[in-house]
């Protein structure tokens, strides 16, 4: 089963000469997994980034995500030849389906069909989706079989375990990818992952990257600071211990930061 490089460096809401140096600096600490998207306008500079780092691209996972605008069979395939054109790549490793089409606009078997036949043609190795319910994954799976789905992009952080969800994608041989980990930093004034951190000389974004690690899932987080950027790659090499994870669990609290008036009906 293809492994996606563990952590990836997320782009969302980094622009310009920031997300360039951004992606550089977790580049040179030895991230090899970049996550962008078409609604982060950012594919471009991102481009540029992997280009400049001097790193050979085929030892880049690079990720990028449909925008439920550009779902509709023909256009779904335009919008990635012009991501494809921005980030001056023939190829991405991993394209997903940012959002399920709102209210079933367009049916999924025309955009994951659609998905599919893209990384048929060689333009995404891996395919995937994101921000996808229990039961639209096992939708998706209906469409397009057992194994074609490498992972599903969602809201994971102490506050929003997600484990249902999850859980349901393990059992149908889909990785998760956990986005927005740190909880947009409220994980930093955490008084129980402050506490865990401690005994383990680590600050509380650390923890909860282990936590999600232990999880086995992956993920995707984000930092314009190169400490930090560093600092997080570090979280991998702590292993907490089962009362540790014990207590993390009782944070859960269902507290979902994205949810647009798009958003599935979340189960």
């Amino acid at each position: 089963m293809t492994r996606i490089p563990n952590p990836g460096f997320g782009t969302f809401r980094l622009e310009g000469e920031v997300l360039k140096e951004s992606v550089k600096s977790a580049l040179a600490a030895g991230y090899r997994h970049v996550d962008t998207a078409q609604f982060y306008g950012n594919e471009a500079e991102v481009g540029e980034a992997l280009h400049e780092s001097g790193i050979p691209r085929e030892e880049i996972f690079l990720t990028t995500k449909v925008w439920h605008d550009r779902l509709r069979p023909g256009d779904l395939e335009a919008s990635v030849d012009e991501s494809l054109a921005r980030l001056d790549t023939p190829y991405v490793d991993l394209l997903l389906i940012h959002w399920p089409s709102p209210d079933g606009e367009v049916q999924m078997d025309d955009y994951l069909n659609a998905l599919k036949s893209l990384q048929d043609a060689g333009k995404a190795k891996h395919i995937g989706v994101s921000n996808f319910t229990r039961a639209q994954i096992d939708q998706a799976v209906d469409i397009l079989g057992e194994g074609s789905l490498l992972t599903n992009q969602v809201e994971v952080h102490p506050y929003l375990q997600n484990r249902e969800l999850v859980a349901h994608c393990q059992e149908r041989g889909i990785e998760v990818t956990a986005y927005m980990p740190l909880a947009v930093g409220k994980v930093m004034q955490d008084e129980t992952l402050k506490a865990i951190a401690t005994e383990h000389d680590a600050n509380p974004a650390q923890i909860a990257l282990a936590w999600i690690k232990a999880r086995g899932l992956v993920t995707i987080p984000s930092s314009t600071k190169a400490e930090h950027i560093r600092s997080n790659l570090a979280a991998f090499d702590i292993t907490l211990s089962e009362e540790e994870m014990a207590r993390i669990a009782e944070l859960d609290r269902g507290e979902r930061i994205a949810n647009p008036d798009f958003a599935p009906s979340w189960d």
